[in-house]
């Protein structure tokens, strides 16, 4: 008798254990080893917020979020590594 074992594939969507901000770009540190980041000007809100203000993100729902309580702003992790901006990428000119 043969048996045929059937691989299942799960996504799991990506989740934060750090979050920082150095230069006006906000760094995710994801449990999987990689390391994020992305422009602050890529999100209204953070987009004019200060670099000390930049600087207050902390992790919220388990990783799955990151919070800015000053600014008022949430962002999925998940959208953020997928690339899902408010705001457009400018140009250096």
């Amino acid at each position: 008798m043969n048996t045929t074992q059937t691989e299942i594939e799960v996504d799991v969507e990506p989740t934060a254990i750090r979050a920082w901000a150095e230069s006006r770009t906000i760094y995710i540190g994801l449990t999987d080893g990689r390391i994020v980041g992305f422009p602050a000007n890529r999100f209204k809100r953070l987009k004019n917020a200060t670099e000390a203000q930049l600087q207050e993100v902390t992790l919220r729902l388990n990783g799955f979020a990151l919070r800015w309580e000053s600014l008022d702003e949430d962002l999925t992790v998940p959208g953020v590594v997928a690339g899902h901006f408010q705001l457009p990428l400018e140009s250096d000119e």
